[in-house]
């Protein structure tokens, strides 16, 4: 049997320096918008906005 199929994984980018710093998985079934949270940005050295990329 394979994996589930349904689960991606994706990127968070920062909104502000544009950085990739998070990698995690979603179900695109469930959850088809693009994912927001607001997450530490080590370069930024704050919490800030992050927005899924592919």
């Amino acid at each position: 049997m394979a994996k589930n199929e349904n689960r991606n994984q994706v990127g968070l980018k920062c909104n502000e320096c544009k950085n990739v710093n998070y990698f995690t998985s979603k179900n695109k079934k469930n959850n088809p918008e693009k994912l927001e949270l607001k997450k530490y940005c080590k370069t930024c050295r704050k919490v800030t906005e992050h927005k899924e990329v592919k």
